[in-house]
């Protein structure tokens, strides 16, 4: 399976770093019982809530639960909002579909906290790229 841009070959601009050429094989899932052994990224606000675990990547959105496992994933993209006060996350569906999620960061140095743990979160989880 090769890992086709969405949106007729474009990729999505500014959200973090390109996506690999093949997809990297799934994490295996953690048995029932069992500690999780990955790390885990947490961004939240009033409204909306972002978790990148060993599971995927699950938006929330005023009470709106989106969960999107590693291997439906076909990319991750993460950028700061125009206003530098958010933090921006898009996935990537292996159908092209693009799903967005925005948490607010406050206060707004949370944001490069949240930025360099979500590298290494994401790079856990998609060694070959996000």
């Amino acid at each position: 399976m090769t890992n086709q841009p969405p949106h007729g070959g474009q990729q999505p601009q500014g959200f973090g770093p390109p996506p690999p050429q093949y997809a990297p094989s799934p994490q295996p899932p953690v048995p029932p019982g069992q500690a999780s052994t990955g790390p885990e990224f947490l961004a939240v606000d009033r409204h909306s809530s972002i978790v990148v675990d060993e599971d995927g990547v699950t938006f929330e959105d005023h009470d709106v639960i989106a969960e999107f496992p590693w291997p439906e994933i076909r990319s991750v993209h993460y950028k700061p909002s125009p206003s530098g006060k958010a933090l921006m996350m898009a996935v990537v569906h292996l159908d092209g579909r693009v799903y967005e999620c925005v948490v607010a960061a406050k206060p707004r140095e949370v944001l490069g906290q949240w930025f360099a743990q979500l590298a290494a979160v994401l790079g856990y989880y998609r060694p070959m790229g996000y």
